[in-house]
């Protein structure tokens, strides 16, 4: 079984430390790691300590280093603009993406979003994306955290795409996800639109930044996981699922 992996920015020189603070007490608690057991702790950016564990404390646990590693970052980048949808179906999109292997979520303010990040409530609401991409790349394993940006207008998407290899997920669109040409390195920018679809306008001006609109299927899926069904196409598509 993969070891279970906490996140430590930044990680420690030595090679005896103490894993304290939230993620020492869960592993200490809730986990109830054992003397012996192996664990892997991680910056989130790609290092990595191979550790087994030493001693179990009130709080925490000992850490003896047996390795240092480092994870070279994606080539493509995966970068996934996601609509703000209604409730909590922005974290369940962001969860899965992560758990996918996402590199970055970019969280849109589409003309059609029915949810608005605004003042407190926005920064609140980004602090959950960005804590629960956290949880989920400790769930399974991704050394590297993505990216959770912050809060794109329809212009700041455009630009995006402008620079990248950019999809626009569109249920009418005549080219499929699996016909569009895609890069060997660099970044693809795909867009997902909100529950009542990405507009005219908006659409407009994706194709003029040279984006590329693209369709999944048959079934017009939910919001929350159009981007999650075609980041697993791409993902197989750039050989990242061997």
């Amino acid at each position: 079984m993969t070891p279970p992996l906490f996140l430590l920015d930044p990680l420690p020189d030595d090679d005896l430390f103490v894993l304290d603070g939230d993620e020492g007490r869960h592993a200490a608690r809730v986990q109830r790691l054992g003397v012996g057991e192996s664990v892997w702790v991680s910056d989130g950016r790609g290092a990595v300590l191979d550790c087994v564990v030493a001693e179990v404390l009130a709080a925490g646990l000992r850490l003896t280093v047996l390795g240092r590693r480092s994870a070279p970052d994606a080539d493509p980048r995966l970068v996934v603009v996601q609509a703000l949808p209604k409730g909590d179906r922005g974290e369940l999109a962001v969860e899965m993406l992560t758990e996918l292997g996402v590199d970055e979520v970019v969280p849109w303010a589409a003309s059609r979003s029915i949810a608005q990040w605004r003042d407190a409530r926005g920064a609140k609401a980004l602090d959950k994306w960005r804590r629960t991409a956290r949880e989920a790349a400790k769930q399974s394993r991704r050394v590297h955290v993505p990216v959770i940006a912050e809060l794109a207008t329809t212009a700041q998407v455009a630009e995006r795409l402008g620079a990248a290899t950019g999809l626009v997920l569109h249920e009418a669109a005549a080219t499929s996800l699996a016909g569009a040409a895609l890069p060997s390195a660099g970044e693809v920018v795909l867009v997902v639109g909100p529950e009542g679809g990405i507009s005219d306008d908006e659409l407009a001006r994706f194709a003029a930044a040279g984006g590329q609109a693209v369709r999944l299927g048959e079934p017009v899926l939910r919001t929350s996981t159009a981007g999650v069904a075609a980041l697993a196409a791409l993902s197989v598509r750039l050989g990242r699922w061997q």
